[in-house]
């Protein structure tokens, strides 16, 4: 039996790749409960192609897609001159949660931005995703210090 850490040591994180987008699909499905192909084919093609810098990444364990994120990288967004990367998405299969995979993709993440002199890493989650908010406060995430703003388009706010 692997304690954790052996077991960290055994996955294999990537670069994503266009070929990885079914089993993206299917860990995304087996997440939420329905399958959003285009939404991640959209994500997964903006992450590969649209950023001069590729840094979306995929795990393997047990020669198993175990899990991948979606990443890229911008040049001043919002008023912000520096760079900073966003963290789109991030999804792990049931079958290796809480086998270090998320963190193993989040550390090699955090290793390529800084050798690429990005400090920077942001991301949105739901209020109700508790475990992903935990997850990321491990990880050393805070609040943001600005707001991110809806506006709902209904016909009683015209």
């Amino acid at each position: 039996m692997l304690d954790e850490q052996n077991l960290r040591e055994e996955i294999l994180v990537r670069c994503l790749q266009s070929s990885d987008l079914e089993s993206m699909v299917l860990v995304d499905q087996k997440s939420i409960g329905r399958r959003r192909e285009e939404y991640l084919k959209l994500k997964l093609e903006s992450g590969l192609t649209e950023t001069g810098i590729a840094v979306s990444l995929a795990a393997e364990l047990e020669n198993r897609f175990a899990g991948f994120l979606i990443a890229r990288v911008f040049y001043g967004e919002f008023g912000m001159p520096e760079q900073v990367a966003v963290l789109d998405t991030i999804g792990v299969h049931p079958d290796f949660r809480h086998k270090g995979v998320a963190k193993a993709l989040l550390g090699q993440l955090k290793k390529n931005l800084l050798c690429l002199g990005i400090t920077q890493v942001q991301t949105e989650v739901s209020w109700e995703a508790q475990s992903l908010l935990s997850f990321f406060q491990h990880e050393g995430f805070k609040p943001a210090a600005r707001f991110c703003l809806d506006l709902n388009l209904d016909s009683s706010s015209i």
